[in-house]
């Protein structure tokens, strides 16, 4: 499970790209309950997502000539400039390079072997998220790519992560954990995109997957504030209620309502 004990590889941080921000907390605030809470003047329209008073995800507009609507996952780095250099390495590519963000900390930007966008984020006044795994907050991480061998590989490389195949009905599924996360550090999975979802125009990406205390009723309001459901909400034995939505401006990802352990 997700934690906010960040260690190296952990995902700490969770943002989303869009054209309008105030229609983003408009939706997220009517499915979620978040609030916006802007980062300040310098910030360039950035801002957090909080709930209870606790940042839970932040949103900013577009960025980059013909950049579409989307939410960026960061996992921890102590040296994001050592973490590009193994991306370099292990056959990434540089999306945008070190740079240090006020004293809050430092990022970087990647695609990995696949072409899934990634990114990192080296703590300095900011360590990550305040709140995970609760109801509105991110409880998931999942990889939907054209080539999972690949993709484990990069990411092994990258940050050692610990990887375990775990046969599912149909297909395979690799659950992720942090090097020296210990033994209830899952926090993502990798899988194989189907034949189906590529001619649908899928292509290789990561999805964040938000904790909801009842999935059928946030999809529902969910496509009440005008977000699409792309597939509806399903069981998996022993794992929980889960459905794939894409938010007005088609961001996508996912809610889970997780079984309890």
């Amino acid at each position: 499970m997700l934690t906010t004990k960040y260690v190296p590889g952990a995902p700490n941080w969770v943002d989303l790209g869009v054209p309008d921000t105030d229609a983003a907390a408009a939706f997220y605030g009517a499915v979620f309950g978040w609030q916006f809470q802007s980062a300040g003047p310098d910030a360039g329209g950035y801002g957090m997502f909080t709930l209870g008073g606790k940042t839970v995800a932040a949103v900013g507009p577009l960025m980059g000539e013909g950049a579409s609507p989307s939410w960026t996952l960061y996992f921890h780095t102590p040296d994001a400039d050592a973490t590009a250099d193994a991306v370099r390495r292990a056959g990434g590519a540089i999306r945008a390079e070190p740079f240090d963000v006020f004293t809050q900390g430092r990022m970087a930007q990647f695609s990995d072997p696949t072409g899934a966008t990634f990114a990192v984020w080296q703590p300095g006044e900011t360590i990550g998220l305040d709140a995970v795994t609760d109801p509105g907050t991110l409880a998931w991480t999942e990889l939907h790519t054209t080539d999972p061998a690949a993709a484990t590989s990069f990411y092994r490389s990258v940050f050692g992560w610990v990887t375990q195949d775990m046969p599912m009905e149909g297909f395979s599924y690799t659950v992720i954990q942090p090097a020296g996360g210990g033994e209830d550090s899952g926090q993502g999975g990798i899988m194989q995109l189907s034949p189906e979802m590529t001619a649908a125009g899928a292509s290789s990406s990561w999805w964040p997957y938000f904790e909801v205390a009842d999935c059928d009723a946030v999809v529902a309001r969910a496509a009440e504030q005008g977000g699409t459901v792309t597939a509806p909400a399903q069981d998996i034995p022993g794992v929980g209620r889960f459905a794939f939505l894409a938010d007005p401006a088609g961001a996508a990802f996912a809610v889970i309502t997780s079984t309890p352990a």
